[in-house]
């Protein structure tokens, strides 16, 4: 009898404990993460000029403009993805006369870590990072210091792509496009999720609060998997993205931005070319695709030599 009275409390703590940390959960909202938001009246809103910049690549695009800035979000923990990164796709290059560049998106983590980014951005000089804590709920803040570099120090390359640290990009195919697409203002492009809704289930990666998110549904973004813009956008963004809910969703953000903008998101081919979801490879088929997720270093380093050995080659016809 006394076992059962013990175990029954037991059983009743641990309910009062889970329903506690369930209610605050839900009234979490994106201030008690993002340091560099503000409060408004109904949800949170971004504010720009939060932080310092503590690692800069060495660049100065007013001599040098590029064409392509890819901005890849990572973390400390992730240096064999930097470095696979590195030697594949990210490393700077001429495509078809234009020059391609890549950096990585960085927080800190108040340990001996940011000492190591320290040495690696001094060796590689390729880290843009500023001091808000680096954790997946603020990957919006990491995100918009990739825009702000882009508006103060880089408005003059042509184009600007953010993707994160397990993806295989094409930069050969990407540059083709973009050649052939001809657009250089306003152009945002990437996997369009056109009829996505908040996800309310509380233990969900993905879960926002109708506190933070009220509405039912999200305006048109794009995966934030990889996306490509005129770099334009990235002023436009940055200059409207206090004037929009700020949400820890950084693609949706984006979204959010692209809507108060009357930005409207736009295909780079008729074909499928971003894969947000993974894709098997193969060479012929990722000679012709910009984006894909889920690649693991050991095997970036595979698939791009082989693609690397194949540009000259002919692939059959479908």
């Amino acid at each position: 009898m006394v076992y059962q009275k013990i175990k029954m409390i037991h059983v009743f703590i641990i309910i009062l404990v889970v329903s506690c940390l369930c209610l605050i959960i839900s009234k979490m909202n994106s201030t008690e993460i993002c340091i560099f938001c503000i409060r408004k009246e109904g949800p949170i809103f971004f504010k720009k000029y939060g932080g310092n910049f503590l690692q800069l690549p060495d660049i100065d695009c007013r001599k040098n403009p590029p064409f392509l800035v890819v901005m890849v979000t990572s973390s400390h923990n992730q240096i064999k993805a930097r470095m696979a990164i590195r030697e594949t796709w990210g490393k700077e290059r001429i495509v078809q006369g234009k020059r391609i560049i890549t950096y990585f998106l960085l927080g800190i983590t108040n340990s001996k870590d940011d000492n190591v980014v320290t040495q690696e951005s001094q060796k590689y000089r390729d880290i843009i990072q500023k001091d808000f804590l680096d954790v997946y709920f603020n990957l919006t803040l990491k995100t918009m210091m990739g825009i702000e570099w882009v508006h103060h120090f880089c408005p003059q390359s042509d184009f600007v792509m953010k993707t994160d640290s397990d993806m295989f990009v094409n930069v050969y195919y990407l540059t083709d496009l973009l050649i052939r697409k001809n657009r250089t203002t306003r152009f945002f492009t990437g996997f369009l999720k056109t009829n996505e809704f908040p996800i309310r289930k509380i233990f969900n990666k993905w879960y926002v609060s109708y506190y933070e998110y009220p509405w039912e549904k999200y305006p048109p973004f794009c995966s934030g998997t990889g996306y490509v813009f005129s770099s334009d956008i990235a002023s436009e963004v940055y200059n409207v993205s206090e004037k929009v809910p700020f949400i820890k969703l950084e693609d949706v953000f984006m979204g959010l931005c692209l809507a108060e903008l009357k930005i409207h998101l736009e295909e780079l081919h008729s074909e499928q070319t971003f894969f947000p979801d993974g894709l098997k490879f193969s060479t012929c088929r990722f000679k012709k695709i910009v984006t894909c997720h889920f690649v693991k270093p050991k095997n970036l380093l595979i698939y791009w030599k082989a693609l690397e050995r194949s540009l000259d080659e002919k692939c059959p016809a479908v």
